[in-house]
Parts: C-alpha cells; sequence; structure tokens
C-alpha cells in the first residue's frame, strides 16, 4: 500500500509540472501574438519605418512637393538615416512604369506609398487597398476613383490637393489680357486630374463668354503638332496642372511665345519657364501639407479618418520678360502684389 501511495504522489506532482509548463508556454505564446500584433501596428513598432514614393514624373512641382513631404516628416521625428527609409522611384511620365513601381512596393510590404500625381495615385491604389498611401499633386482624388468624399476617404487613402478656383485663374488672365474671345487649353487626354480641369475650366470661360478650344494629346510627342495645328485660332492658352504639359514647358513657351500667345499657367513653375501668368499654391507646402499627414498615420491614424485637403492661401505670379515681350501693362494695383519672374523668353 506504501508503494502504490508514493507512485500516486509521484505521478501528481509530474501531472502539476506538467501543468505549469503548459500554462508558461500559452502564456509566452499569447505574449508573442500581441508583440506580432503589435508590430504590424506602426505606432507601437519601434523599428525602421520604410516609405516608397511614386513620382509619375521629374519636374519642378512634383520635386518640390517630395521635398516638403520629406521636410514635414522630419519635423515630427522621422528622419531618413535614423528611423526612416525612402524608396524614391520615378516612372518617368509613364503610367506601366508607375503600375510596376507600386507593385513592387507592396511585393516589398513597405510600411506606406507616397503618390505624387494623380496616375501615380491610381496605380498605388490599384495595387494595394492595405498599405496606407498618402498623396500630393492631385487635384480631384474623388474623380480619380480613390476616394468617397473630402472628409473621408473611405479607404487607405489621404493627401493633399492642388485645387485651384478656375474663376480666380481666369479673372486674372482677362485682367492682363481682356480682348479673349478663344482660348485653347492644352491637357493630357488620358489624366483623370487634367480632365476635371478641363471641366471646371469649360463651366467658367461660359459665364465669361470665351469659347474653348481643346488641345488634346496623350504623350509630350503629340504637343509639337497638335498645339501648332492650333495655335493660329486662340487668342491664349491655359497649360493645366498637367504632368505631361509641365515636362514639355520650353515646347509650349517656344511655340506660344514666337506667335505673341500668352499662356495662362496652373502653376507658379511654367511662368519661370516663359507662362505670362498665374495663380496658385506652393508646392513645397502642400507637399509638406502631406508630410504632417503621412506622421499622423506613422503615430497610428488610420487614413480614412484624416480630412483630405487643399492650400488656401494662393500667390499670383507673372512674367515681367513675357508681359513686356507682348506689349501687355500689368495694372497697379495686380502689380504691387504680384510675384514677379523673369527668363523664358529668347
Amino acid at each position: 500500500m506504501v508503494g502504490k501511495k508514493k507512485i500516486a504522489l509521484i505521478l501528481s506532482g509530474i501531472l502539476i509540472i506538467a501543468g505549469l509548463i503548459s500554462c508558461a508556454k500559452t502564456t509566452s505564446s499569447d505574449k508573442d501574438e500581441k508583440t506580432d500584433g503589435a508590430s504590424k501596428n506602426l505606432s507601437e513598432a519601434n523599428e525602421m519605418y520604410t516609405i516608397g514614393i511614386n513620382q509619375l514624373v521629374q519636374h519642378d512641382a512634383l520635386d518640390a512637393s517630395r521635398e516638403g513631404f520629406l521636410e514635414a516628416l522630419k519635423e515630427k521625428g522621422f528622419e531618413e538615416g535614423k528611423n526612416l527609409k525612402i524608396d524614391y522611384q520615378n516612372a518617368q511620365g509613364d503610367i506601366a512604369i508607375a503600375k510596376t513601381i507600386s507593385d513592387q512596393f507592396v511585393t516589398s510590404k513597405v510600411d506606406m506609398i507616397f503618390a505624387i500625381a494623380t496616375s501615380s495615385l491610381q496605380a498605388s491604389y490599384n495595387a494595394t487597398k492595405d498599405i496606407p498611401i498618402v498623396f500630393t499633386a492631385v487635384t480631384d482624388p474623388i474623380e480619380a476613383g480613390v476616394a468617397e468624399s473630402w472628409k473621408s476617404s473611405g479607404t487607405n487613402v489621404t493627401g493633399t490637393s492642388d485645387m485651384v478656383s478656375m474663376e480666380e485663374q481666369l479673372n486674372l488672365l482677362t485682367t492682363l489680357v481682356p480682348n479673349i474671345k478663344t482660348l485653347g487649353v492644352i491637357y493630357n487626354s488620358s489624366e483623370a486630374n487634367s480632365l476635371a480641369q478641363v471641366q471646371e475650366l469649360k463651366k467658367e470661360a461660359d459665364k465669361k463668354g470665351i469659347d474653348i478650344k481643346e488641345i488634346s494629346v496623350t504623350t509630350v510627342n503629340e504637343i509639337n503638332q497638335n498645339l501648332n495645328a492650333a495655335i493660329g485660332s486662340i487668342d491664349a492658352l491655359y497649360a493645366p496642372t498637367d504632368n505631361t504639359v509641365a515636362s514639355a514647358y520650353d515646347l509650349v513657351r517656344n511655340i506660344c511665345v514666337n506667335k505673341n500667345i500668352p499662356i495662362l499657367c496652373g502653376e507658379e513653375a511654367g511662368v519661370s519657364k516663359g507662362g505670362l501668368c498665374s495663380i496658385g499654391i506652393d508646392y513645397f507646402k502642400l507637399g509638406k501639407e502631406a508630410g504632417y499627414k503621412a506622421a499622423e498615420i506613422l503615430n497610428g491614424t488610420k487614413p480614412s479618418d484624416i480630412e483630405i485637403s487643399t492650400l488656401s492661401d494662393m500667390s499670383v505670379t507673372i512674367n515681367t520678360d513675357v508681359a513686356e515681350k507682348l506689349n501687355i501693362t500689368i495694372p497697379e494695383n495686380l502689380n504691387t502684389k504680384a510675384n514677379k519672374v523673369t527668363g523664358g523668353v529668347k
């Protein structure tokens, strides 16, 4: 009997020890699962974050927006080389390349995608509905199909729009060039961003009794032929915030200025290269606002909880060399408040 009791006690002890080991393993497993979950939450993970930048094309405005984005992140404690890795890719104006870049970012599991320009944003959104996407230099994200509303995208997207009042742009042009009957607009017909601007232009031009002549292109190579074919039938040209046109400002300038046709530009960079005037936004500031939103996401906020915004402060820019060549007198009230640039006239 004594032997049996000893055996029973030994067996009981083994069972108790086994139970304790099992509990310890379960607790350890639970802890590991919680740790894994936290590592997927950008606000809790103590690691190097990777942001993939998908920029459609290289030109001054988009470059400035990228610089502003990185500056804002640095201000908020996310600095390249310390806790931030930047994978910058440029699609060179090719939508197919923008798609490839987006797919590569998804495959490499970046923590965030920063999309600069509409086509890059659409390519990024088509590639992932999970990775947070912040955008800038996009006119209408709803029209682009990536957001349900400005207040909340309802998706993995947020950012800053470069939308500018078309009424104010036309007011500026007609102040400098009062007798415009036909206004040409050159744009890439495959860019949703540009199509939205053209539709708005038509509405505002109709109010002023100005006819709109559309000059559509699909690549830079079509600009020379299509613009030259239309130049004799327009009094002025509107160059919207269109990436294809922006990458060929020098060509557009040469054709128009040589024919004494003033150019209203959707952004300041075009004025510096030979446009007459622009009323628009600072793309560095626009990118910076996007950077602040990116920092919020890295700190744990969902993109859909961050409102898509525009910049309210706009500035007038006038190229005084172009105005002089075209014999345009700048009214005193406009002359005192406008930013002056020169160049673009040969």
